[in-house]
């Protein structure tokens, strides 16, 4: 279900759910450009984008699919992977680093929900279940490796760098083609379910759940 339709009906709900979503996409892109930094490259610090301010992060695209399909994102952290300290492992780190800010905070909520032995029908761990449920969402979607998304780049860094460059040049499809996938088709939606049962399984190890 679409934010959309939740606004109209069940207005508080929504805002118990569109703040925490938000900032859950909000992270993933800052921590791509800290993990850039982290690795040498100052270019998302330079750009004002090492922020958990909403407009320094809004794409307007990213954020219709929030609101229509239940899932978006926020505008790319610019990153010059040429600044990179050992280029192939920077690579593969910063384009992790969302996904796996993703799961941590799935993590975080799951923990909370756990220790607090929270009853699930309660509105507070209803939401932190959701707000877990949404992250690990993002972290599946972002980790299929069609260009822009995560995974093509992790995909990239274990490449030769003829075959990255020829992979790389697919970007100027990738939103056109994921936008089609996502509306039009459900061929998306098996790659998400086996990547979300995966982080379900790591997150059940770690918590014993």
């Amino acid at each position: 279900m679409g934010l959309v339709s939740l606004l109209l009906n069940e207005p508080i709900v929504f805002l118990a759910l569109f703040v925490p979503l938000m900032y859950s996409v909000i992270a993933h892109e800052t921590a791509h450009g800290l993990a850039a930094y982290l690795f040498g490259d100052d270019t998302a610090k330079n750009a004002g984008r090492l922020t958990v301010n909403p407009l320094a992060h809004f794409d307007l695209v990213g954020t219709l699919m929030l609101f229509f399909v239940g899932f978006g994102w926020a505008k790319p952290v610019p990153v010059n992977y040429g600044n990179l300290r050992n280029p192939r492992a920077g690579l593969i780190c910063v384009s992790l680093a969302g996904c796996l800010t993703n799961i941590i905070i799935a993590v975080i909520a799951l923990f909370i929900v756990r220790s607090m032995n929270l009853v699930t029908d309660r509105p507070f761990a209803a939401t932190l279940l959701v707000i877990a449920r949404i992250n690990i969402t993002l972290g599946a979607f972002n980790l299929i490796p069609i260009p822009p998304l995560d995974g093509s780049k992790v995909l990239m860094g274990f490449l030769p760098r003829s075959a990255q460059l020829r992979f790389a040049s697919l970007e100027r499809i990738g939103i056109p083609l994921l936008l089609f996938l996502l509306v039009f088709t459900d061929l998306l939606t098996p790659a998400i379910m086996f990547i979300e049962k995966a982080i379900w399984v790591l997150i059940g190890s770690l918590l014993n759940i």
